[in-house]
């Protein structure tokens, strides 16, 4: 399992970029940029040195910490994962790709695609302060046009960049997503009901195509929450100095909102439950609302069974719950 905190290395970087760089001019950036995302715009706002690095600082350590948990869970259910080979698709400033090095010591080699000029160039900037990551091939070009000339590898991550994509191509992404794909391909996105719904159109697609999911969801079947409720997950990270300074917050930390599937070519021996959310704790009990193979549920846990009682107390929203016939046990 690994840390939501950036990497030493990855700080470490950071912080040698941010020399000389006035934190007041990256703040205005990153403001700008977010509220560029915000109205829907994508990357394209990001067009110099400067608005890279001041995106990466605003927003890499939230990426990273979501993209982590999410490699968390996969290795839960997936505990003999060895990829040797990353498709880091949309990739930015390669958090995902920091991330995967992280979790996978069994990566070797590392690929990256992405059409913004200035976030690849700080993505390799950055790699050359990691081990892992200076030899990662980063060819530049549209995603699309990139992704139907590139190699297959055996783990394919496509974090936060669907939405960028203009939506009556989402399909032709998910396919060729999945085309590239070995064995395995993790989608995020971010936790909104927006998508939440790009994360089951490309879920619903790849199935058909044979695609076997091994994480959030117990099941291939179609999934059982209905509007308006969503499937996302939260991951809570520590925020750097300058994180807070170009945020313009206080606390120390910030929780991340994020939607996730992760897809395999085979069927996994294993499909544990999944907490939807954050259990309710009373007097009387602790309801834990569950996604199990035969649809949502939610367990009911009384006090008065001290040992299911104390263990579940330490459940938490997005764990595994591998024993379902004990509901929250």
């Amino acid at each position: 399992m690994i840390s939501p905190d950036l990497p030493a290395e990855l700080k470490a970087a950071l912080d040698a970029r941010l020399q000389g760089v006035s934190l007041n001019e990256a703040t205005e950036r990153a403001a700008l940029i977010s509220r560029t995302y915000r109205g829907g715009g994508s990357s394209t706002a990001i067009r110099t040195a400067a608005d890279a690095l001041a995106y990466a600082l605003a927003r890499m350590p939230a990426t990273y910490a979501a993209v982590s948990a999410c490699l968390n869970a996969l290795a839960e259910v997936r505990p003999d994962f060895a990829p040797s080979s990353l498709l880091d698709a949309g990739a930015g400033p390669g958090t995902a790709s920091w991330a995967a090095a992280e979790a996978l010591p069994s990566l070797k080699e590392f690929t990256s695609i992405d059409a913004n000029g200035a976030l690849r160039t700080l993505a390799l900037d950055l790699g050359r302060d990691s081990h892992r990551l200076q030899t990662m091939d980063y060819p530049r070009g549209e995603v699309l046009t990139a992704l139907s000339t590139a190699e297959q590898a055996d783990f394919v991550v496509a974090s936060y960049m669907i939405g960028e994509i203009a939506q009556p191509r989402q399909a032709e992404l998910a396919e060729l997503l999945w085309s590239r794909t070995r064995d395995t391909l993790l989608v995020v996105e971010p936790g909104t009901p927006a998508g939440y719904a790009r994360i089951i159109a490309l879920r619903e697609r790849l199935i058909k195509l044979g695609a076997h999911v091994a994480a959030p969801c117990p099941h291939d079947g179609t999934c059982p929450l209905q509007a308006p409720d969503w499937c996302h997950f939260t991951q809570r990270l520590p925020r750097l100095r300058a994180h807070k300074q170009l945020k313009r917050a206080d606390l120390p930390f910030e929780d991340e909102k994020f939607s996730y599937v992760a897809l395999m070519r085979s069927v996994p021996l294993q499909r544990p439950g999944r907490v939807l959310a954050q259990p309710i704790v009373s007097k009387a009990e602790i309801c834990v609302k569950l996604c199990t193979s035969s649809g949502i549920s939610n367990a009911l846990v009384p006090r008065r069974d001290k040992t299911s009682y104390q263990r579940a107390k330490k459940i938490s929203w997005g764990d595994t719950i591998f024993d379902e016939s004990n509901g929250a046990e």
